[in-house]
């Protein structure tokens, strides 16, 4: 990985400095321990064979198989034979940015924003390429793959449209009673106004007046496009915010579930043990990069 901008700190992975976007192949002989990142990751196993271990449990897997992870999600590969896995990764400020029209888009929407937390899956979502579509995604990957020395201010289009084909590629395989229709234009805006303000004490009556419907019918709107009621999904948001600071500062505990809007420590654990099935203690601990760093004091 010397020619990757890909680094590893500890049990954390992370990009160096400005780069966006990134894909290339690892053969994992036996195991690849257990770690997590701090980007969003498509791993796409083109040879072999192994288990697949993240807090959505284990799972064989394959040629074909992708599994899905949004920054923060812990995993490993055990049980490997000469398993090869073709990665992609792409920072979750691109998302936020030039891919945040995907929301809207019911197949990306369900691919990276709300189907990774339906159905219990704990920030993971595992689909499968058959042979045409395995083939052409490895395609858009190699061409990815051939930019990584670009400037991404130089072919920043290039980069992100290919990038855009294999998030394309791969949505394009969930199973379609998985999905819902067009997303509903209040589920859209509920979900950026509990980002934009994560710490504030948000009450599912205080949302539904903001955007002028009846409580319940929120919730219907909101559990058809997501899977979740409302309040779930800003639990799931607060807890990958935290997550990341837990894992990029030394911030107190309490001060980290504060900022994410649960100033009640004891609330915070219970939320995030939920979610990622470590205390929030024991996952700084294992994965803060600067923990593992030598100037990290």
């Amino acid at each position: 990985m010397a020619d990757e901008p890909v680094r590893t700190i500890g049990t954390l992975l992370h990009f160096i400095e400005g780069t966006q976007v990134h894909a290339g192949p690892h053969l994992h002989t036996r195991f690849h321990p257990l770690h997590t990142h701090s980007f969003f990751e498509l791993a796409l196993v083109i040879g072999g064979e192994g288990v697949h271990h993240s807090q959505a449990g284990r799972q064989r897997v394959e040629v074909g198989d992708v599994m899905v992870l949004r920054p923060g999600v812990w995993h490993e590969y055990v049980d490997c034979r000469d398993l090869e896995v073709y990665n992609c990764c792409f920072s979750a400020d691109l998302v936020q940015r030039e891919l945040a029209w995907t929301r809207e888009d019911p197949l990306l929407g369900y691919l990276l924003w709300t189907g990774p937390f339906s159905a219990q899956r704990r920030g993971m979502l595992m689909t499968h390429l058959d042979e045409d579509a395995l083939k052409q995604g490895i395609g858009y990957l190699d061409r990815i793959r051939e930019l990584r020395n670009e400037s991404l201010s130089r072919r920043r289009g290039d980069i992100v449209g290919w990038l855009s084909l294999y998030l394309s590629c791969v949505a394009r395989t969930i199973e379609r009673d998985e999905l819902g229709g067009q997303t509903h234009p209040a589920v859209l805006d509920a979900m950026r106004m509990m980002e934009a303000d994560p710490a504030r004490q948000w009450t599912l009556t205080e949302l539904a007046q903001a955007l002028h419907l009846a409580p319940g019918y929120l919730v219907r709107l909101f559990k058809s496009a997501t899977g979740t009621p409302p309040m779930a999904y800003l639990s799931r948001h607060r807890v990958e915010l935290a997550a990341e600071q837990l894992l990029h500062t030394d911030l107190p505990i309490a001060r980290i579930g504060e900022s994410v809007g649960w100033p009640d420590q004891n609330y915070f654990a219970r939320r995030f043990k939920s979610h990622f099935g470590l205390s929030a203690s024991t996952y700084r601990q294992r994965f803060n990069q600067r923990k593992h760093s030598p100037s990290g004091r």
